[in-house]
């Protein structure tokens, strides 16, 4: 089988990027924070940290007693965003970017005139000069040459930091022996606990485990897809629909206090709302959820007419706030999600708002004239916080809250700047 893909990671990307922005931290163990707290964790750690046992996840208050001498730094999600793209250009630069996976993640399809393994090589090697040359020597990658993207990506997490390795055909599957089940990717700590129940212990025993196996472990074809991927053969993509857009914030003591909070779910609100238009769908519901500060959860949904308007979504965040029980509670957490979404393309809209306002002789102004009006109001404030950011205009309700919930980059997800940014 060819090598048919080339994977990049970036090693410990957001740090590697504070260390990238700000020299002082070069060489130095440096860790990533959400929010300058004690109480919060690091959501990255530089190669320095982590010799000294700190990793994802690691309580700020932790990590200094792990290492004293580590500098804490407030994530900075829209310049990480702005690196990234110019990351991704600097690979475009030495071959095409068939798909960016994450924030840190990427691959690239190899032309069949550039398999021959001394070629893949030399790209790779074009890369980390590019990124060195055009972004800034502190940013490494890791980078995996192999027959599928599945193994390719096994091979750039296999020689971190600022690695480099080639996995043929022959070399499989004997290379991956190395591994833990849980490096392997699509393994987590409950697959990993469904393996043991099906006597697969470590990697050689998956490695060797027959395709019926791997489909009766995991319960769905996904099990003949590692089967398959780890033999070096390429599985196409399971395409999956968006269903839902939503966001979630820890409430700052600041911002616990009802009316506070509620300011907040109206921010949550407007950005999950600008988030749905971008992706041209409407929401068919809205739904709250609450956790209380001193020990509780609430959570409530209710069924709109399909909609991306951000007057009727305010609409909706008011409605379900009045429906929470305990009135006064301060608030520890807000979540909230637009679902049911569909394409709004494929949408027809509802004539019974008309026919009752005709049935009925109504004087005020037809429905479908009133619901242009909003929508332009909409798209004219989506075109202003696009172009001066998030804080320019928004509805009333947000008021207050507009420095809350900042952006956030989730796996899988990196945030659109035109959309997302503050």
């Amino acid at each position: 089988m060819d090598l048919s893909a080339l994977f990049v990671d970036f090693d410990a990307y957001f740090a590697s990027a504070e260390q990238h922005m700000q020299p002082f931290l070069r060489g130095k163990p440096v860790g990533v924070a959400p929010v300058m707290a004690e109480s919060s964790c690091c959501i990255a750690a530089s190669y320095e940290a982590k010799a000294h046992g700190i990793k994802t996840g690691t309580r700020v208050s932790d990590a200094r007693k792990l290492c004293p001498g580590i500098h804490i730094v407030e994530a900075q999600p829209a310049r990480y965003v702005e690196l990234h793209h110019r990351l991704v250009a600097a690979v475009e630069s030495c071959i095409h970017v068939e798909a960016v996976l994450s924030i840190d993640e990427m691959w690239c399809w190899l032309p069949y005139n550039l398999r021959e393994t001394e070629t893949t090589v030399q790209i790779a090697h074009n890369i980390k000069a590019a990124i060195h040359e055009q972004v800034g020597p502190w940013i490494n990658s890791s980078i995996g040459i192999a027959p599928n993207r599945w193994l390719a990506k096994m091979a750039s997490k296999m020689r971190k930091p600022n690695g480099l390795l080639v996995i043929q055909a022959c070399d499989l599957p004997e290379i991956l022996h190395e591994l833990e089940l849980r490096d392997m990717h699509g393994v987590g700590r409950a697959m990993e606990l469904r393996l043991h129940a099906h006597g697969i212990h470590d990697v050689r025993s998956l490695c060797l485990a027959g395709r019926r196996k791997l489909h009766t472990a995991w319960g769905s074809i996904e099990g003949d897809r590692l089967w398959l991927q780890l033999r070096g053969h390429e599985v196409p993509d399971v395409e999956t629909e968006r269903h839902s857009v939503g966001h979630s914030h820890v409430l700052a003591p600041e911002k616990r206090p009802p009316a506070e909070a509620h300011a907040v779910l109206h921010k949550l609100t407007q950005k999950a709302g600008q988030r749905l238009r971008h992706h041209g769908m409407l929401a068919c519901s809205f739904s709250v959820s609450l956790r209380y500060l001193r020990g509780g959860h609430w959570a409530e949904e209710i069924r709109i007419e399909a909609t991306d308007d951000a007057l009727t979504l305010a609409r909706c965040a008011s409605r379900l706030w009045k429906m929470r029980p305990h009135q006064a509670e301060p608030m520890l957490k807000i979540s909230m999600v637009l679902g049911r979404l569909i394409h709004a393309g494929n949408y027809t809209p509802s004539l019974f708002t008309q026919l009752v306002q005709e049935n009925m002789a109504l004087e005020e102004e037809p429905a479908e004239k009133d619901d242009a009006r909003r929508h332009a109001v909409t798209e004219a404030m989506d075109k202003i916080t696009s172009k001066f950011g998030r804080q320019s205009v928004y509805l009333g309700g947000a008021h207050g809250a507009m420095e809350a919930a900042p952006m956030r980059i989730s796996f899988g997800h990196i945030p659109d700047l035109d959309v997302e940014a503050d």
